[in-house]
């Protein structure tokens, strides 16, 4: 069977896109993600995007990672999401309401954007209000977690051989996230380290994990280590995630560029009505057919 998809990126987090409204879908979606996102015997992508009807929204957004796994949101994922939409000629509305798994999200495509291309829109996302009470992240713990020193369940020894004295904070995006600032994140091996705190047993549903390091109140540059993807080029609920943290902790200020290995993305944290507000890029790449 032949499955129809496009490759998009949204700041180098790359995604696999799939027609679940006028096109076909594979029976099995966690193992078809599993195949096309392996970089040397499939496609290649962080995950799969799948656009569905919606009952209550303009359209519904799936997520698989790499791995197979059902995930809530991905802020670059979305707008990607938008853009390939449009694409599709599926809406020619600027404003979309999405529903997913961590609720409704609001992206709307930039008229006019001085880096708008053929192949690439600049979307501006309403990202909603950062979750900060443990049990709702989750994490195991009460109350709020900000800038709080943390011992692993499993090789400690091994985080600080890295990280030195470290300290976390949470937070969900509708998704779960633990950021960490470090002096320098080039240097980090977060293959050794990412999968450690993603898995350990204080995040019930696993984290997603963001090394942040201060160049000035207005610029920070991160590094993603994502649950079920591994290190990946950019994470757009990371960034926000990162964006809280570094206000709470006093790092940065309310408006912040995050520099990521894909790219920049400017975040913005409302203070009047406590919502995150992302922008950045979504880039089309080809469109092909899998034939599994």
């Amino acid at each position: 069977m032949a499955t129809t998809f496009y490759k998009m990126h949204g700041a180098g987090n790359d995604f696999i896109m799939l027609d679940g409204i006028t096109g076909s879908l594979p029976s099995d979606l966690a193992a078809f993600s599993q195949d096309i996102c392996h970089r040397r015997f499939g496609v290649g992508a962080d995950q799969v995007l799948v656009a569905l009807p919606s009952e209550s929204c303009d359209f519904r957004m799936d997520i698989y990672n790499a791995d197979g796994g059902r995930v809530e949101m991905c802020g670059n994922g979305i707008r990607s999401f938008a853009h390939y939409l449009h694409l599709l000629k599926l809406t020619d509305k600027t404003e979309l309401t999405i529903e997913t798994l961590a609720g409704v999200i609001k992206p709307q495509i930039i008229q006019g954007h001085p880096k708008t291309t053929k192949d690439m829109a600049w979307v501006k996302v309403d990202m909603g209000e950062p979750i900060l009470n443990g049990p709702q992240i989750p994490v195991v713990a009460e109350g709020q977690v900000i800038g709080q020193e943390w011992q692993a369940k499993e090789q400690q020894e091994l985080l600080e051989k890295h990280l030195g004295k470290f300290k976390i904070t949470t937070v969900s995006m509708g998704n779960p996230h633990c950021v960490i600032f470090c002096d320098d994140v080039s240097s980090l091996p977060l293959a050794t380290i990412g999968p450690v705190i993603e898995n350990d047993a204080f995040f019930p549903n696993r984290v997603n994990v963001e090394f942040v390091q201060k160049l000035d109140a207005g610029l920070l540059i991160q590094r993603t280590w994502e649950r079920g993807s591994g290190e990946t080029y950019a994470c757009g609920t990371g960034a926000s995630a990162v964006a809280v943290a570094g206000v709470l902790n006093k790092v940065c200020d309310r408006k912040v560029t995050i520099r990521l290995k894909g790219g920049d993305l400017d975040l913005f944290w409302d203070q009047d009505n406590n919502r995150i507000f992302k922008t950045g890029p979504s880039a089309f790449v080809f469109k092909g057919e899998y034939h599994d």
